[in-house]
């Protein structure tokens, strides 16, 4: 249910925030997103495809760890270098045929290091060979709802084919987040060795943002200088997409200036609690003559700095609702407001379920809406 909550915010226009002024980004494309709502605070560009390069890696490192979560890998398992994963062309965590390399030292690789050679490695012992992985890859993207993402390999070597959006990043940046906890703390890794190599993580923030724990960077010519980065400050998370800079040092700039910016320019409110009842509407035909009516997970919301009090909100119930009724199910809708200007609208569902009541109380509820009716 959070998830659908948070896809359904992740489509909301910014427009209802529109007196708030986003800084200029120097990218071709950008995006800010409260990972706690999952609104997109500004965004430039945002379902515009363009070239991903490194930051493939995060579905790459999506699928390693789901491998490890389902126990197909281990972390100690070592894994055979093949000449393929080995004269990969681009960064590198410089593998070698005749070491046999563990997963937990390629995660490391492909995540702090950025190595290619890591990627198809870890693709290869997942899916028998990076062709196949793509296709998983691609199978995963449309689970997640990538609509605007096709995957050709492992690594975001350019590839015609290869290619996303920034909106499609923040999606997937957030279910890794998300879903994967107890991985995600190797992106805030600041220096790797391997094979007696010593390589900074490419992310500058990480060493000028204390706050700052992540994700992913990416540079290819055609592609240009991208990061997702993300911050948490006082429990609050935002995370920012900025593709094709001109330089490693401006897309750390603008990144940190998008973060900076939504930070000062929001705050998150906690509209409703897990399971608090928003609502409860009548019920027919049940052993309940109502029921609670909200959402299952904490549901939160960005507005600007200050403007919680702002906050209205309308409850329409789908009517008649008949038992029985599950629990999870969708019988309302929340339409939110901040003051005279709608911000969206939010489904509603059972917190409880409410079973069919007997024949007669069904009969009884069938002559008191038919009379109703008339």
């Amino acid at each position: 249910m959070l998830r659908r909550i948070i896809l359904l915010l992740l489509v909301l226009p910014t427009l209802a925030f529109a007196q708030l002024t986003p800084p200029p980004v120097a990218a071709r494309a950008w995006l800010l997103l409260d990972v706690g709502s999952g609104q997109v605070l500004t965004a430039e560009n945002p379902d515009q495809r363009i070239e991903p390069a490194s930051l493939t890696k995060l579905m790459t490192a999506y699928l390693a760890f789901a491998a490890v979560k389902g126990k197909t890998l281990t972390l100690d398992q070592t894994i055979p270098v093949s000449p393929k994963a080995w004269k990969v062309s681009g960064s590198k965590m410089f593998i070698e045929p005749q070491t046999p390399v563990t997963v937990k030292e390629l995660l490391h690789g492909m995540i702090v290091q950025s190595g290619n050679d890591a990627c198809v490695a870890l693709a290869e012992a997942i899916a028998g060979s990076e062709e196949a992985f793509a296709q998983l890859m691609n199978k995963e993207a449309a689970r997640l709802g990538l609509k605007n993402t096709h995957f050709e390999n492992a690594t975001g070597l350019p590839h015609p084919s290869h290619l996303t959006t920034v909106r499609d990043l923040s999606v997937l940046a957030t279910a890794l987040i998300r879903d994967f906890p107890e991985f995600y703390s190797i992106y805030s890794v600041k220096e790797y060795t391997y094979n007696k190599i010593k390589q900074p993580n490419r992310n500058r923030l990480l060493f000028l943002d204390p706050t700052v724990d992540g994700v992913k960077t990416g540079h290819t010519d055609s592609a240009g200088y991208c990061l997702i980065a993300s911050a948490k400050r006082n429990d609050r998370r935002l995370l920012s997409v900025v593709v094709g800079t001109t330089s490693d040092s401006v897309r750390a700039q603008e990144s940190q200036k998008l973060l900076n910016w939504g930070y000062l320019a929001y705050d998150t409110v906690k509209v409703y609690s897990a399971n608090q009842a928003v609502n409860e509407p009548r019920v027919w035909k049940g052993k309940e003559n109502t029921v609670k009516a909200g959402f299952l997970n904490d549901f939160v919301l960005s507005v600007p700095k200050g403007d919680a009090d702002k906050l209205k909100a309308n409850v329409v119930s789908q009517q008649p609702l008949l038992a029985p009724i599950a629990k999870g199910q969708q019988i309302g809708t929340l339409q939110l407001s901040l003051g005279d200007k709608p911000i969206g609208e939010y489904p509603l569902v059972a917190i409880d379920e409410v079973p069919q009541a007997g024949w007669f109380g069904r009969l009884w509820d069938a002559l008191r809406l038919w009379i109703k009716n008339l």
